[in-house]
């Protein structure tokens, strides 16, 4: 796998550290607090398990299945839910984790949703924040590290369903998914 990575841009102790970070931050917000946080799957599952566990604070845990890409390189734009949360929002705190936030489609379709449905408030925890990729007006309120716009793969984030479990955030060389 190590060789189909272009650079790598973020090293596993680097994203251990955004992730302390981050989780120390929502800490702070939610101290008091019992929010939702609500993994979306499957490319949030790495950097979610990290963030609660670097957050000292009573938090419910769920997650959602959502589709925009289906198998390529590029959102779709069509927005498909493909497993719902269990978990009943209205006048709770809500905590969503993303893996990236590139178009924003997928972001506001969940903002819309959970709004929708009553939630308190609603607060995104991305990993990484892709704004060269926006086509629609949403944003993380937590980032762990803002990327260019190419193609990132690692620690979640997949190609295909291939190279979610790489330890680091890298670019994927072009004539992987070119070629395919």
């Amino acid at each position: 796998m190590d060789n189909d990575i272009l650079k790598v841009l973020y090293s596993q102790d680097e994203i251990n550290e955004a992730c302390q970070r981050l989780g120390k931050q929502i800490q702070t917000a939610y101290q008091d607090k019992f929010p939702v946080v609500i993994g979306v799957l499957k490319g949030a599952t790495f950097f979610m398990s990290d963030i609660v566990r670097a957050t000292d604070t009573y938090m419910q845990i769920d997650f959602i299945d959502v589709s925009s890409y289906h198998g390529g390189t590029q959102s779709s734009g069509d927005v498909e839910l493909v497993t719902d949360i269990t978990t009943d929002v209205s006048g709770r705190d809500v905590v969503i984790v993303e893996d990236i936030v590139d178009t924003g489609q997928t972001l506001k379709f969940l903002l819309d949703m959970l709004k929708g449905r009553g939630a308190k408030s609603i607060k995104v925890c991305s990993l990484l924040d892709k704004p060269a990729g926006r086509t629609v007006d949403a944003h993380a309120d937590y980032i762990g590290f803002e990327v260019p716009n190419e193609f990132v793969v690692g620690y979640g984030l997949d190609y295909d369903e291939k190279y979610r479990n790489l330890p680091y955030i890298g670019v994927l060389k072009p004539e992987i998914y070119t070629n395919n």
